[in-house]
């Protein structure tokens, strides 16, 4: 990511009011998906929050069930805070929900810029303090105390009300619908990490892994010029989804020996970038492998248990390990204006399910556990949905 400068930075933090500040009382109240531990995510009437200063108020529309939403429902809590979050204050029961869609309801004292009543919009959900060295340094997805909306406090997606900071809210074009917009999250993460790796348009790449951020990086390698994209993947379905998403070559690493294919599909050599999606020990170890002299190996994944790295691997051809956690500053709006202007016009087709709020275990979490092979982004109906 490019330098950012001071004045860029104090104009983010300047509004970053909301740190540690005990929520206005509502005397109304609201619908929420609320996450309580392991297997227990409640449908449950709470207050409905107030927006206060330097806030929007948003009605969501559309919110996405990530793959973090359903490690933490099967396994957690782990990234959802048992103690209070540092920034928020907040622990667990925690409504869920960090990638929606929405319209402005309601828009705060000293609020500036464009955002208005009636304003489509997402939300960049990254909670940072805007102190840290991290923060200081442009990092916001880096902070040393960070969380997320829909994880870590102050309310989510999968609610009929939430309110954030002003640095939260993008405005999206009209011609941008609302469902395809709640993909603008995990399309920014692919986008970050190609952005942030030394892929050029010329290289060769493999991608392991075509769930939602393996199809987003793809999209995003399409995007910015890649001729020749090579996928990993085992689903059938899901290496029909990388072809249709614009893989140039898709591999299955139980028939294909992916790091000679690699090499037959890139000079000889090997692929010049490696993106992990997936966070299996036996695609890390072949997409190393499958890297040429001075490659570099890309970590998107989130991995459940420890994994092991020979470092010789890496040693004899000078190759590269690097990580790239969720985006930074500039992606969202990147991605937004890519999804304007044509360049992401694959995205709608992520969407496979449609669900309504009140469905959300059943339909949503429990459907994605049982089908996760044939489903990319499950979809849930807000009250911001005309």
């Amino acid at each position: 990511m490019a330098t950012t400068t001071t004045t860029t930075l104090e104009a983010l933090y300047s509004n970053l009011t909301i740190k540690n500040r005990p929520a206005p009382k509502s005397e109304m109240w609201m619908k929420a998906v609320r996450f309580h531990g392991k297997e227990d995510l409640r449908y449950e009437t709470i207050p409905e929050p107030v927006c206060g200063r330097g806030q929007v108020k948003i009605k969501p529309a559309w919110c996405g069930i990530c793959g973090s939403d359903l490690h933490e429902f099967m396994g957690g809590p782990n990234l959802c805070p048992t103690t209070p979050h540092p920034i928020t204050g907040e622990s667990v029961p925690l409504t869920f929900g960090h990638e929606f869609s929405g319209v402005i309801e309601e828009v705060g004292e000293g609020v500036i810029g464009t955002l208005q009543v009636g304003s489509r919009c997402v939300v960049q959900p990254i909670i940072y303090d805007g102190e840290c060295g991290a923060c200081q340094d442009g990092l916001i997805n880096c902070c040393y105390q960070n969380g997320f909306v829909g994880l870590s406090g102050w309310g989510g997606g999968l609610a009929e009300h939430i309110v954030v900071p002003e640095y939260a809210v993008f405005k999206i074009p009209e011609n941008v619908p609302l469902d395809v917009a709640a993909l603008v999250e995990p399309l920014a993460v692919g986008w970050h990490a190609v952005k942030a790796s030394p892929f050029k348009s010329s290289d060769t790449v493999l991608v392991c892994g075509s769930g939602p951020i393996g199809l987003a990086v793809i999209q995003a390698l399409r995007a910015q010029g890649c001729q020749n994209i090579i996928v990993s993947e085992v689903s059938p379905v899901r290496k029909d989804f990388a072809k249709d998403f614009g893989a140039h070559h898709v591999l299955d690493p139980t028939q294909d020996d992916i790091v000679a294919r690699c090499r037959e599909l890139s000079d000889g050599q090997g692929v010049h970038v490696t993106f992990d999606a997936a966070g299996v020990q036996t695609g890390l170890d072949q997409a190393i492998l499958a890297l040429r002299a001075r490659g570099t190996h890309v970590n998107i994944a989130i991995w459940e248990k420890r994994c092991t790295i020979f470092p010789n691997d890496f040693v004899f051809r000078e190759k590269k390990y690097m990580a790239v956690a969720t985006y930074g500053i500039g992606d969202f709006q990147e991605v937004i204006d890519a999804l304007a202007d044509g360049r992401l016009d694959m995205a709608g087709k992520m969407i496979t399910k449609r669900i309504g709020l009140g469905d959300v275990v059943e339909e949503g979490f429990k459907s994605l556990i049982r089908d996760k092979a044939t489903q990319v982004k499950v979809l849930v109906r807000g009250s911001g949905e005309v």
